[in-house]
């Protein structure tokens, strides 16, 4: 396999694998161009590479640095505006988990919260169900302060074993 074909086939996996983080496959791709990719991409540069439009380029390079994960950066002697992976494996794994609690499970739990938190009127049913969504907001809660405390841990040897059973 040569170069091209291993990128390319790094791109498609990547486009794939951000499906199942609940990301869509063009902004997946993006940023694994923009991972791979030495130098910063223009727009253009990574319209031409993916065969993707402007419009589908340019709304998942504004999400990519939404999510922390990808910046705006320029050339001397140039007008066009170029963008950049952060290429830190460690550093890009603990921002796609805080962005992920904060997108997905802070609304979560705040849900959670909410219908566990109803009147009890006596019945079975409901006795069941208020059991039952306390005990999963106190698991997603526990499971989202371990991830927070370990992703906002300086670099030790817990961090990197950690984040080495991430991977």
């Amino acid at each position: 396999m040569n170069y091209k074909e291993a990128k390319d086939k790094f791109i498609q996996t990547w486009g794939s694998l951000g499906t199942l983080w609940g990301i869509n496959k063009a902004m997946a791709q993006i940023h694994a161009l923009l991972f791979i990719s030495p130098e910063p991409l223009s727009m253009e540069d990574v319209m031409e590479e993916l065969h993707i439009s402007r419009g589908n380029t340019s709304m998942n390079l504004r999400q990519l640095i939404d999510w922390g994960i990808v910046y705006k950066t320029s050339k001397v002697g140039e007008r066009k505006e170029y963008f950049a992976s952060e290429k830190d494996i460690n550093e890009l794994a603990k921002q796609i988990a805080r962005e992920r609690s904060r997108r997905e499970i802070q609304p979560t739990l705040k849900v959670l919260k909410e219908v566990s938190s109803i009147e009890d009127d006596g019945s079975e049913k409901t006795k069941e169900f208020i059991r039952q969504t306390k005990a999963l907001h106190d698991l997603a809660s526990t499971a989202d302060s371990i991830m927070n405390r370990v992703v906002n841990q300086e670099s030790n040897w817990l961090t990197k074993t950690f984040m080495k059973l991430l991977k």
